[in-house]
């Protein structure tokens, strides 16, 4: 049976996510295994809403603050050694990476 291993990747900086993207991709192509993606998901707004007045008087006036979340899916073949090379990336602290083993 094939195994395949399901990358998601989650970030608020798209370039980060985009270079942790193409250093699968290299790792992917120097091992030669099969690889699907990046597949960009919807991205995701985060919206909250904040008085601007810190004591309540005066007129109601609001700031919206968003945050976006970027998202990407890549499925590989599970080889040993390309795992192995995956586990080495250097993934910067705004982005989360899991990884799923699939049949």
């Amino acid at each position: 049976m094939a195994h395949t291993a399901r990358i998601s990747l989650a970030g608020t900086d798209p370039t980060k996510v985009d270079g942790v993207c193409s250093q699968i991709r290299t790792i992917a192509e120097r091992t030669g295994v099969r690889i699907a993606g990046p597949i960009p998901l919807p991205t995701k707004n985060l919206i909250v809403p904040s008085r601007k007045s810190p004591c309540g008087n005066g007129s109601e006036t609001y700031e919206k603050w968003t945050m976006r979340v970027h998202k990407r899916l890549i499925d590989i073949d599970a080889d040993e050694r390309a795992l192995r090379q995956l586990m080495r990336i250097q993934v910067p602290d705004s982005v989360n990476i899991e990884i799923v083993l699939r049949t």
